[in-house]
């Protein structure tokens, strides 16, 4: 094989979950990831910086919150309409969850590969749906 192709595998049998999944089912992944897509950048102030690493947390940057979420009926997506990120102590985005046109894989390097030997990727993650934040922040009093 030459040095510019890489095989790409399925999914490992051995991939495991980190603890409960707190995003809505239709939206999991094994791993826990998601898509979130924002149309701006978050500023970190130095004192969250310091209150984060101070604490062994690391940095807080949000908090998502599905409102019409039921896990008890997962057949109504009607959930999907609205979803907040409250960023800071006084903002909340207004976003909603959308099905991508296409799935992507995300892939990474397999695991215990010898030294030397050609690469070799594996499918990480199916993503089928992102969190859509297209909004400016609303100002909102404090929350946690």
């Amino acid at each position: 094989m030459e040095n510019n192709q890489v095989n790409v595998h399925p999914p490992s049998s051995q991939r495991h979950p980190q603890g409960p999944n707190p995003l809505p089912q239709l939206i999991q992944t094994p791993s826990g990831l998601a898509i979130l897509e924002l149309h701006g950048s978050f500023k970190v102030s130095d004192e969250a910086a310091r209150e984060g690493e101070s604490a062994g947390a690391g940095i807080r940057l949000a908090k998502i919150d599905f409102p019409l979420y039921n896990p008890e009926d997962p057949g109504d997506d009607s959930w999907m309409k609205k979803v907040f990120m409250y960023v800071d102590r006084g903002s909340r985005l207004r976003g909603e969850v959308k099905k991508l046109p296409k799935a992507f894989a995300i892939v990474r390097r397999r695991e215990g590969q010898p030294e030397g030997s050609s690469e070799v990727l594996e499918v990480a993650e199916v993503i089928k749906y992102k969190i859509y934040f297209s909004e400016r922040p609303e100002p909102i009093g404090s929350r946690d």
